[in-house]
């Protein structure tokens, strides 16, 4: 998944396939990336126009949507 740049303290870089309803993300601290799975795209344009990316993720993402480490 092609995944963009974003101003974020918490995040490297955020993709989303509004076909298969997934979003991924790169951590920077860790490095790592995780997809989210049956995650809207009402959710994602709200998550990716909100004044903080890494409040909005842990607020509304994390532990809601089925996840998987992927790298």
């Amino acid at each position: 998944m092609k995944r963009q740049h974003v101003q974020s303290s918490a995040l490297q870089s955020v993709g989303y396939d509004p076909e298969n309803k997934v979003l991924e993300l790169e951590f920077r601290d860790s490095g790592g990336v995780w997809q989210y799975f049956k995650l809207p795209a009402s959710v994602y344009n709200k998550f990716i126009h909100a004044p903080s990316l890494g409040n909005y993720f842990v607020t509304r993402i994390k532990g809601k949507y089925r996840e998987m480490k992927v790298a």
